[in-house]
């Protein structure tokens, strides 16, 4: 594969006490993936260090860069989002956990709009402690509808050959009338229609609807 034409996949490291630097080492400890994709991950050395010896038989290197524009195309990539000092506490719900997975957020979309990155690949966060006066969202989707400035997004799960997307997302059972209307019903499934057939190559999609609120609680949030 030609290198140059690699998509720039941009990789934020959730909550840095959760399981998805953990799970960021052990997808790219298979080296395939340097084929199809150059990785950056927005985090910091430290941190990935303190993950790396932690996880067992980890075939993991990585170039670490402050400057999008001298990435390595052969290298999972480390883009330093923070210099200080963070307290790890793996399993553990702090403040501490929840600043620095908006930080890296937050910087990755940062370079996403300005086309430093392809695509954007999120690791897990926890709504509860991402809350603060500059992010009041109850999760990625709203957060990234907001900041693109594309209200007609849709969030779609996809397993196999099991895709399920949401017409609602983050809504308590008493807020759903409001959110639910013909018309937005009718753009969903126009959207949802649209990436079948492009993403997913499938020429008529068969899309069934189903009455059901996916989300509640969420530690009153929702």
């Amino acid at each position: 594969m030609n290198i140059r034409k690699k998509p720039v996949i941009g990789v934020t490291c959730g909550d840095i006490n959760g399981i998805g630097i953990e799970l960021i080492i052990k997808t790219f400890s298979d080296q395939r993936l340097l084929e199809m994709c150059t990785p950056v991950i927005f985090a910091s050395n430290k941190v990935i260090n303190f993950y790396r010896k932690t996880v067992e038989d980890a075939n993991f290197s990585f170039y670490h860069t402050k400057d999008m524009d001298r990435i390595n195309a052969k290298q999972v990539n480390i883009f330093n989002s923070w210099e200080e000092e963070v307290s790890i506490m793996p399993g553990s719900l702090t403040e501490i956990g929840g600043r620095y997975a908006i930080t890296s957020l937050t910087m990755a979309v940062q370079m996403y709009k300005q086309g430093k990155i392809d695509a954007l690949l999120t690791a897990p966060i926890h709504k509860s402690n991402v809350q603060s006066s500059t992010f009041a969202y109850t999760g990625h989707t709203p957060y990234l509808t907001s900041v693109c400035n594309t209200p007609d997004a849709v969030m779609m799960m996809c397993a196999d050959n099991m895709r399920v997307a949401l017409a609602t997302e983050h809504v308590p059972v008493s807020d759903i009338t409001k959110n639910i209307t013909n018309e937005k019903i009718v753009s969903k499934l126009n959207i949802i229609n649209e990436s079948l057939q492009k993403d997913f190559g499938i020429n008529k999609p068969r899309i069934a609807v189903l009455g059901l609120n996916p989300h509640a609680g969420d530690e009153g949030l929702v």
